[in-house]
């Protein structure tokens, strides 16, 4: 097959790179977790786990794949089941150890963490993932947008919407409102669980009204999803930041309220 053809073959969303060098794929990789994607790779690497158990795997040829919702698989060329994995609520982070790929998932209960260090690397690939039996729960974020805009009590009692798309110099921002006490408040909107990178972009829209707006001036951010990773959930705290709990859709499974 042509390298043409293989590439109007690739669904919406998806990135593949083949034979890259460990910069670059530690660069992909960190950009795909980042954003929610779905990641595989395959090549030649170790594996180690510590958490219930001690076990560790040697040099072998395996296929990985890192879940938006913390789930880490590592599979061989037998069976249907993984040689090891962790469960959804892990956190992924990838880096680069001694000229090798080093992808690691750790969650804090029970405390897990299960390492992976590639030595080579076949191929590397991230899918902005869209499951059609879920996509009528989770909607879009214009569909949350929607959903404050008639219902601001969802956010909290004497939540006012002001303004959408509000331009700062860090960007737009979802909702620009007010809450009871006249006090600015800045919604960041996102479809599905998220992790630090949403609460940095809040902090910068945040930031950047501080700057904009006068002295005095109070102003709250506040994080809108499904879910937090629980990093994020750490980092909201430490900078002061709040989060509700709400999908695109009216679920009374998923919402916090």
């Amino acid at each position: 097959m042509s390298k043409e053809t293989t590439e109007s073959a690739r669904p919406s969303g998806s990135r593949i790179r083949t034979q890259p060098t460990v910069s670059e794929a530690e660069a992909f990789v960190t950009d795909a977790i980042g954003r929610g994607a779905l990641v595989t790779l395959f090549g030649e690497c170790t594996v180690e786990y510590d958490g219930r158990a001690i076990s560790e795997l040697g040099v072998g040829d395996r296929h990985i794949m890192l879940k938006p919702d913390g789930t880490h698989l590592v599979h061989n060329d037998e069976g249907q089941k993984p040689v090891n994995w962790q469960p959804p609520g892990s956190e992924h982070e990838c880096r680069i150890e001694s000229g090798s790929l080093v992808i690691e998932s750790v969650r804090t209960t029970p405390e897990e963490r299960l390492v992976v260090t590639l030595s080579t690397i076949a191929h590397v690939s991230a899918f902005d993932v869209e499951d059609g039996a879920s996509i009528d729960l989770s909607g879009t974020e214009a569909d949350l947008k929607q959903r404050i805009l008639r219902s601001p009590e969802l956010i909290e009692k004497g939540f006012t919407p002001l303004s959408t798309e509000r331009e700062t110099p860090a960007g737009a921002i979802d909702i620009y409102g007010k809450d009871s006490d006249g006090r600015t408040v800045v919604l960041e909107l996102k479809r599905r669980r998220v992790g630090p990178d949403a609460v940095g972009q809040l902090s910068r829209y945040v930031k950047a009204l501080e700057r904009d707006l006068h002295a005095d001036a109070e102003i709250r951010g506040v994080l809108v999803a499904p879910s937090v990773t629980e990093r994020a959930s750490a980092l909201l705290t430490e900078q002061g930041l709040e989060f509700v709990s709400l999908t695109p859709r009216e679920s009374p499974d998923c919402d916090g309220k």
